[in-house]
């Protein structure tokens, strides 16, 4: 017979993510192989996980390409937020672990991949404040001096180029990347290389495209950020809908390229078309780029990463970050 305390009385359900117990407790339901850091024999790449803010527990995965054939040279930095609907997944997760391993090793870059704190426990804006911690803490390294060794990561310091540096995300990842690309350059005044968004997140409270031909999967998502967000429950919220009528200006976005992906299948679709379109248009002086997969429906590529399409995907995110800095007219 089970237990009629609080720890084991259900308090409320978000399916198929997390179940939230009277007593405090949230089991997540999805996305929870956590796998070690590693040395991956098939790859090359290392990895290991760093503590960002100890009293938080705000971490990361730190992942370096095999150095043999590099000449030595420095690298760029790439700073990735996976995704989950703010409510689950890790950095530290077998899909994430894999995909930065082909990542890494096809684009030959240093990645940063952030283990943010998660919704309900940690409403939002949490993941984007602990993304933005560890954002600041892989940009403290390139001005690190010799005597601060014993405080930085070596990895960061002796291989990374922080004129080279890149944003990317899936998912609510994507929507997070997007978010810290903006405050790069209107708090700290810089601006990065590129910036991916994978299938990202993006939303609003009026359908456009093919979002009311879909009313099951709308009712869904309509639902998720005002569940990982209560204290702004709207979802024309700029940090979820980034083109809403009073949000920011898109030419404020710091960095000088954009590579958006998106799925013919996916009912995000038209978010990921109308954020290329705006931001084409908007006076941003950057060049954006958008590539859509036929057939396939969101993150496929975390679900099937060996299929052909997420190959395709994978090797045009490597070309994409792999550029160099144009130069100077």
């Amino acid at each position: 017979m089970e237990s009629s305390e609080p720890e084991n009385e259900i308090d409320h359900e978000f399916l198929p993510y997390v179940r939230v117990y009277k007593g405090g407790r949230v089991e997540r339901l999805v996305h929870t192989n956590f796998i070690p850091p590693s040395l991956d024999p098939q790859t090359g790449v290392s990895s290991k996980d760093v503590v960002i803010l100890p009293n938080s527990g705000v971490s990361a995965r730190l992942y370096l390409p095999n150095l043999t054939h590099i000449n030595h040279k420095k690298l760029p930095l790439l700073i990735f937020i996976h995704g989950g609907g703010f409510c689950v997944g890790s950095a530290f997760t077998s899909k994430y672990h894999h995909l930065l391993n082909f990542i890494v090793a096809e684009a030959n870059v240093i990645a940063v991949s952030v283990d943010y704190r998660l919704a309900p426990e940690h409403p939002i804006p949490v993941c984007y404040d602990d993304s933005w911690a560890a954002l600041q803490w892989a940009l403290s390294h390139s001005s690190c001096q010799r005597d601060e060794e014993d405080q930085t990561e070596p990895w960061l310091t002796n291989h990374a180029d922080f004129d080279r540096v890149f944003l990317a995300g899936d998912s609510a990842g994507a929507t997070i990347a997007h978010d810290l690309a903006m405050r790069v350059k209107a708090e700290l005044g810089v601006e990065f290389l590129g910036l991916a968004l994978l299938h990202p997140f993006f939303w609003g409270s009026e359908p456009i495209g093919s979002e009311s031909t879909q009313p099951n999967k709308k009712v869904f998502v309509d639902r998720i950020w005002p569940y990982a967000c209560p204290s702004s429950p709207d979802n024309d919220d700029p940090r979820i809908n980034p083109v809403a009528a009073d949000g920011p200006s898109l030419v404020g976005l710091g960095c000088t390229r954009v590579l958006v992906f998106v799925a013919e299948k996916d009912i995000l679709r038209d978010r990921g078309w109308l954020y290329y379109e705006v931001l084409a248009r908007c006076g941003w002086m950057g060049v954006v780029e958008i590539t859509e997969t036929e057939e396939e429906n969101h993150v496929f590529f975390l679900h099937e990463p060996e299929s052909e399409k997420a190959r395709d995907l994978f090797t045009h995110l490597a070309l994409f970050l792999s550029l160099e800095r144009p130069p100077l007219a």
